[in-house]
């Protein structure tokens, strides 16, 4: 499974690079034109990643004029991120070869396939949210997740 995400991954990414964003760029992208300008801490939290690396990228969208950043009204300290218009038209662009190579992909499934696989995702994401909220609530619990690494240890 891991093989194939990086599979398609790495495929995605050189089709959307043609049209001159990466998958990793377009994902601040997205965000942005999905939910508004944002706060760089904001960005960080909602995509998963180090504050720093946020900065960073942002610097780099900034300089290409994808993203243009703003003082925030409400903290003069915090600067407010929000999409241009030609990071708009990239993101357009980069989003077409996207669904196209993974449409092309998963075209070499039939309908039942495609359904059946549908299912299994469906069950391992419910079966991967149930243990997150169990880790997020033993995090919660010293003595529990004391309890969940001894359990681990004999397993």
């Amino acid at each position: 499974m891991f093989k194939l995400y990086h599979q398609v991954s790495r495929l995605v990414n050189e089709c959307m690079m043609d049209e001159g964003v990466s998958l990793a760029r377009s994902k601040f992208l997205l965000l942005l034109e999905c939910q508004g300008p944002q706060r760089s801490t904001d960005i960080a939290c909602a995509l998963g990643f180090a504050p720093r690396t946020v900065t960073e990228a942002i610097d780099g969208l900034e300089r290409d004029k994808l993203v243009m950043r703003e003082p925030d009204p409400k903290d003069r300290r915090a600067k407010i991120v929000s999409i241009t218009d030609m990071g708009r038209t990239v993101i357009s662009a980069a989003q077409q070869p996207q669904h196209k190579t993974i449409e092309a992909i998963f075209n070499v499934l039939t309908d039942d396939q495609k359904q059946h696989m549908k299912e299994i995702i469906r069950c391992l994401s419910e079966k991967t949210e149930e243990l997150q909220r169990e880790r997020d609530q033993n995090a919660g619990d010293p003595s529990a997740a004391a309890s969940t690494r001894s359990l681990q240890a004999v397993g």
